[in-house]
């Protein structure tokens, strides 16, 4: 709980769709913190774009001096140690930012809940610091055709990247609420709904003495 709102982590597969849903809980009084955005907030720190230089060379930035994701993400896929240290650098920041976010949102009278839109929930350990989880359930199928389109994936490089990640089983073994995300928007609204109306009810019961 933070300021006696809860904090909701959402989780799934990549293509599930977890920042749709985590649109959803917004339109019901939730206050969305998106992890990408953080991400490209840390991106544009001038420290952490000199950092990037001297670890990899000019070859991970744009011409406009922007950076890369693409390269960086060329950089640190498969290769362990390389990963940890960008999350070394990145994740302090992302984490200041959020709390930043919390702290300026939590006076909000119409602010029922955070919820933590985070591709590496668990894997960053997040979860531990929700008050509940929620697994976005999608068919492989749907989130393949949703990552060919975004992101030009095939089927093999889905599956390669997802084999970094926790296994989806296990993610959805120890959440606390599932979602199944389908083609039908609305029925997946009235999912949202339905959690949420779950969560801030038991988020509303005195704490046992």
């Amino acid at each position: 709980m933070y300021s006696g709102k809860p904090i909701i982590g959402i989780a799934g597969g990549i293509g599930s769709g977890k920042s749709f849903v985590a649109n959803l809980f917004a339109q019901l009084g939730c206050a969305v913190l998106d992890a990408d955005a953080q991400v490209r907030q840390a991106y544009a720190d001038p420290q952490v774009l000199e950092t990037l230089r001297q670890w990899w060379g000019q070859g991970v930035f744009r011409p406009d001096g922007a950076i890369h994701r693409s390269a960086i993400a060329r950089k640190v896929f498969g290769d362990p140690k390389e990963r940890e240290r960008l999350e070394a650098l990145l994740h302090p920041m992302v984490a200041r930012f959020r709390d930043g976010e919390m702290k300026n949102l939590a006076s909000n009278p119409k602010t029922v809940a955070f919820v933590w839109d985070t591709p590496l929930l668990f894997e960053a350990g997040l979860n531990s610091q929700c008050d509940a989880v929620v697994f976005i359930d999608t068919p492989l199928h749907l989130r393949l055709r949703r990552v060919s389109q975004a992101r030009g994936w095939d089927e093999a490089e889905l599956l390669k990247r997802e084999k970094l990640q926790w296994p989806l089983d296990t993610k959805r073994e120890i959440s606390d609420y599932f979602i199944e995300n389908t083609a039908d928007a609305d029925v997946v609204r009235d999912q949202v709904r339905d959690v949420l109306s779950r969560i801030l009810a038991r988020a509303s019961q005195p704490e046992p003495t």
